[in-house]
């Protein structure tokens, strides 16, 4: 158990929440001291971001009391917890896809000259923010058009610039690439050394481990552990989390490749240049890179949603280069896109309605009608099969958790049984149970004789999956490595631009 702070900073005391068939906070109580960084660790549905939106006044608490520096609060909404010196970079961005990188990170905190909103210092103070934390984006690009890696940079200057004496963090590297994160905790190890506290609600194991003092474990709903960062192990968190024994970082057996599914020739794209690859039936083939990279506008390409400048595209020996992504669809393709909310589902439709997508048009259609019984049960089976925490069917979308939202879209795409998978960041925000079930399903899908191209900004899953890895650089292919070659510092290399680009990446 971890001692009391000397000094704490935030006090979370008996906090319970219920919503309708769910009690998601169950009498916790959480302190953490001044100048601490803090992990707040549980599975998907555990109420890590209930308690956390609780602190931050995104929800009222039905019972229990909120101290900040010693201080009782009652937070109505953000800007009063703001007001207390709260900050909250949350897994689901709050950014305005319409304004510029500077406008966005300095909104409602600007710099002003003569009463007026002063551009030239805001773009100024975003620039030497991220060059200070080594956060590179463009401040003049505008936001919508920006991948979900730079996104993410976007959420953390935001916190950065507001100079909070709490930074609550939720899944803060989940697109980040092992080097950035160091680097990011660099910046969060030096900011506690200034006196400010940090909660930081992550699912990834070694970054708890490296760069927490303190960890605090929730399962339904209820603290089920406190430990001492360096007198724990990920074995025994990983433990408490689920409450079972957990293999961590397991690396597959390799596939046996069939015939050529996919085969790509020199497309380019306004973000993709002369990318040659071809995925083979039993393959699993891996993309790295860091985000900005061309990674998510290669996948778009290939999905139908980014057209093609040039180069040919073809599933199955047909040719789809300027297919619509229907089409592709119907040619054999399944798509797991890794913005889950805006691309992926459809958060106002019911988990059902969610389930039941691309199915509508084959296995759940009778005449031309969706029977409610068979898109129930088609639900039913994914949610059991995937372990999807859904109160019921019929709750929208939106109520999941983000780890339960990605598990219905992996789930739903997996259940297309389609010749090629087209999957990026299969396990963004999705805990550590549900991470070997989600690995174990993509392998198996392998394994049933189906091509499967990946992209994770996980250097770990990466390994453990892929029977081949691909490096994307500035938009371009420039390193390809065998399952057995591809060991993190070949791979981290090859990230930054320190590999030749190859002849061929296509086998």
């Amino acid at each position: 158990m971890t001692p009391p702070p000397v000094d704490p900073a935030v006090e979370l005391r008996g906090i319970t929440k219920r919503f309708p068939g769910t009690l998601a906070n169950d009498s916790v109580d959480l302190t953490v001291g001044r100048g601490e960084i803090h992990a707040l660790m549980g599975e998907n549905g555990a109420g890590k971001s209930t308690l956390m939106s609780i602190l931050y006044g995104m929800e009222r608490a039905d019972a229990g009391s909120i101290r900040i520096d010693g201080r009782e609060v009652t937070f109505g909404d953000p800007s009063a917890a703001m007001a207390a010196g709260l900050g909250m970079v949350h897994q689901s961005f709050k950014l305005f896809d319409s304004l510029t990188v500077a406008e966005n990170v300095v909104f409602a905190a600007e710099p002003r000259r003569f009463g007026l909103v002063d551009r030239a210092a805001a773009r100024r103070r975003v620039q030497e923010l991220a060059e200070e934390h080594g956060l590179a984006v463009d401040p003049d690009a505008r936001v919508g058009e920006l991948p979900v890696g730079l996104r993410q940079r976007v959420e953390i200057l935001k916190l950065l610039h507001r100079g909070a004496r709490t930074l609550i963090l939720d899944e803060p590297t989940a697109v980040l690439t092992p080097a950035e994160a160091d680097a990011l905790f660099a910046v969060l190890k030096s900011l506690a050394t200034q006196g400010r506290t940090v909660i930081l609600v992550t699912h990834k194991l070694r970054e708890v481990l490296e760069g927490s003092d303190n960890v605090t474990v929730l399962r339904d709903g209820r603290v089920v552990a406190r430990l001492v960062t360096a007198d724990t192990s990920a074995d025994e968190i990983a433990a408490a989390m689920t409450g079972r024994a957990v293999e961590l970082d397991r690396v597959h057996a390799p596939g046996t490749p069939g015939d050529v599914v996919l085969d790509v020739r020199d497309l380019t794209t306004d973000a993709v240049h002369d990318v040659g690859l071809t995925v083979h039936a039993g393959e699993i083939v891996g993309i790295a890179g860091v985000a900005g990279n061309g990674q998510s506008e290669l996948i778009e390409a290939l999905a139908g949603l980014r057209p093609v400048a040039s180069g040919q595209v073809r599933l199955k020996g047909r040719d789809i280069t300027h297919a619509s992504a229907t089409e592709r669809r119907t040619q054999g393709l399944a798509y797991v896109p890794e913005d889950r909310h805006a691309v992926g589902t459809a958060p106002a439709a019911t988990v059902a309605d969610n389930l039941a997508m691309g199915h509508h048009r084959t296995s759940l259609s009778v005449k031309g009608l969706l029977p409610p019984a068979s898109v129930r049960a088609h639900a039913g089976r994914l949610i059991e099969r995937f372990g999807i925490k859904a109160a019921t069917p019929e709750v929208p979308a939106s109520a999941l958790s983000g780890g339960n939202l990605q598990k219905l879209l992996i789930g739903r795409e997996l259940a297309h049984e389609a010749p090629l998978l087209l999957v990026e960041q299969p396990t963004r925000g999705v805990d550590i149970g549900a991470i070997q079930n989600i690995h174990d399903q993509i392998v198996a899908h392998r394994d049933a004789g189906h091509a499967v191209l990946l992209v994770s900004a996980e250097l770990s899953e990466i390994r453990g999956l892929a029977d081949r890895v691909l490096v994307m650089y500035e938009g371009r292919v420039t390193a390809t490595y065998a399952k057995d070659e591809a060991d993190e510092r070949a791979l981290g290399l090859a990230m930054a631009g320190g590999a030749a680009v190859p002849t061929e990446a296509v086998d």
